[in-house]
């Protein structure tokens, strides 16, 4: 690592919802930043107008803050090196397009699209594949191929041009990647990219390149899919005569059953949220889920992709990590050259774990908003206590509702099998006596009634099961729940006899 300060950004486009693959791309440059005392820097790549979603901007900076992934700089963080918007940077793009092209590294290109759609069908109609480069370039119509005064004219005119990149001809480019090592490529084959647009607006090409190296941006980490740009944003650094950052693109997010790219079709499919936060699409109005809203702890979504394409190596078996370990543990040497599978089970996992290590009192107050919903209403005392009985099965929050609704209301229907099992001829006699017992016990705590009952069912000699199953039965509806002393004494004595006698009188 050189002495000069680490400096990453996370650069997304406003197009719609961020998808995980770009959270777990924010997460490895901000480990990266944290771990060698760097900043992380959120930039909007907004130049391609015509993409740009209504609130996908907002979106993105609540889905970072909500991951605990916090930028140093960028929109509402303003750092001496802004604006952070593309789309307020425009201005001083056309000056270093036109440095290229007054170095001879660029040059302008008036070819209509009518023209370049008439070379592609013939070259396709002969078996082959157009490509704009150093084969053809003197053969159409740029400022390459025409004479200084052509090039004036059609300037001053205003003929519609782009300017394009000068791809060297034949040179063989040395390449290297953090992840992946050393690469050759072929200069001959790549094309002259447009790195300025018709209408006044840069590629992303450009933009991309001016920005990274005018905000200092030490290391590029990005996904696997800017692979291929590499080679030209290499040139491009050399053609301004500009130090390149150092690369790493990171390894694809695949699909659970391993082939291809994870998108949000499979987790429709196989019903697992993609998405962070929940996205309203504003033209469609449809509705994408999202880690939050389905009730996932951002502890859990950082852990789990932490995991897809790095661990962190000499044999360590540990699964468990706060942002704060994950900063200490992270090197790019450890993030896998292949892609990751994703696993919606194995972030379940995560998310019982987390669930396991919450307070009861944080629990028990998002407990409180779900039973709110329901209009129900109980003291944050009482709900602690449920959380408490109930926690060890549960992985999420609404967990506690299928798990314990008996907490919050009286059955309302008898499991038919275990009716069946628990209910004969002579349980409502007993259930009777049951209550009679029950009326007694003034202090409802859970010991005292096991104590008391248990006392009572060894003096008459009348066998567990006969009473305790009916008990349960009466206060639950089935057969589940924890012990039945620990429901009776939550519920209270009143509710007890009440939901007995009900009981009594349906079965």
């Amino acid at each position: 690592m050189s002495t000069e300060k680490v400096r990453v950004r996370f650069a997304p486009s406003p197009t719609g919802p961020l998808h995980i693959g770009g959270v777990r791309t924010a997460l490895f440059n901000y480990l990266f930043a944290k771990k060698n005392g760097g900043d992380f820097i959120l930039r909007i790549e907004d130049t391609d107008q015509s993409r740009y979603v209504e609130g996908a901007e907002d979106y993105l900076v609540e889905a970072l803050n909500w991951c605990n992934i916090l930028y140093d700089e960028g929109p509402g963080k303003e750092g001496d090196i802004g604006p952070y918007r593309q789309s307020e940077r425009k201005h001083l793009y056309r000056e270093y397009a036109e440095k290229l092209i007054a170095s001879g590294n660029a040059y302008y290109a008036f070819d209509t699209s009518e023209a370049l759609d008439a070379h592609r069908k013939d070259h396709e109609e002969k078996g082959k594949t157009f490509i704009y480069n150093w084969h053809n370039r003197l053969k159409l119509d740029n400022s390459l191929a025409l004479s200084s005064e052509e090039v004036n004219k059609k300037l001053e005119a205003g003929v519609p041009y782009v300017i394009r990149f000068k791809i060297p001809e034949a040179e063989t480019l040395e390449l290297n990647d953090e992840i992946r090592g050393e690469m050759q490529i072929e200069t001959k084959v790549l094309d002259d990219k447009v790195l300025f647009k018709s209408d006044g607006m840069p590629t992303y090409h450009l933009a991309n390149i001016v920005d990274d190296h005018l905000m200092e941006i030490t290391h590029v980490i990005r996904g696997e899919e800017w692979l291929p740009s590499l080679a030209l944003h290499e040139l491009l650094y050399r053609a301004f005569d500009w130090q390149a950052p150092k690369f790493a693109h990171l390894p694809l997010i695949l699909k659970p059953q391993g082939k291809g790219k994870l998108s949000k079709r499979d987790g429709d499919k196989l019903g697992f949220p993609v998405f962070p936060l929940e996205w309203k699409d504003p033209n469609s109005g449809e509705i994408s889920s999202g880690y939050r809203e389905e009730g996932y702890f951002p502890e859990a979504v950082i852990n789990m992709l932490a995991f897809l394409g790095w661990n962190e190596g000499g044999g360590s078996e540990k699964e468990i990590y706060s942002l704060k370990e994950l900063i200490q543990a992270f090197s790019l040497e450890h993030v896998s050259k292949g892609g990751s599978k994703f696993d919606p089970e194995k972030t379940k996992w995560f998310q019982h774990h987390y669930l396991q290590e919450a307070k009861d009192e944080v629990l028990a107050k998002q407990l409180k908003v779900l039973l709110a919903e329901k209009n129900l209403d109980f003291t944050q005392e009482y709900l602690v206590k449920v959380v408490s009985l109930l926690k060890e099965r549960a992985s999420f929050v609404r967990d506690f509702w299928d798990l314990g609704f008996y907490f919050f209301v009286a059955p309302e229907k008898y499991d038919e099998k275990a009716a069946k099992k628990a209910w004969k001829e002579d349980t409502a006699d007993l259930m009777k006596q049951l209550i009679a017992e029950l009326e007694k016990i003034e202090d409802f705590s859970t010991s005292t009634l096991q104590e008391n009952i248990k006392a009572w069912i060894t003096e008459k000699e009348i066998g567990f099961g006969k009473i305790m199953q009916p008990f349960r039965l009466s206060l639950v509806g089935a057969m589940q729940g924890p012990d039945v002393f620990e429901i009776a004494s939550a519920i209270g004595k009143k509710q007890t006899v009440s939901r007995i006698e009900r009981a009594v009188r349906e079965l």
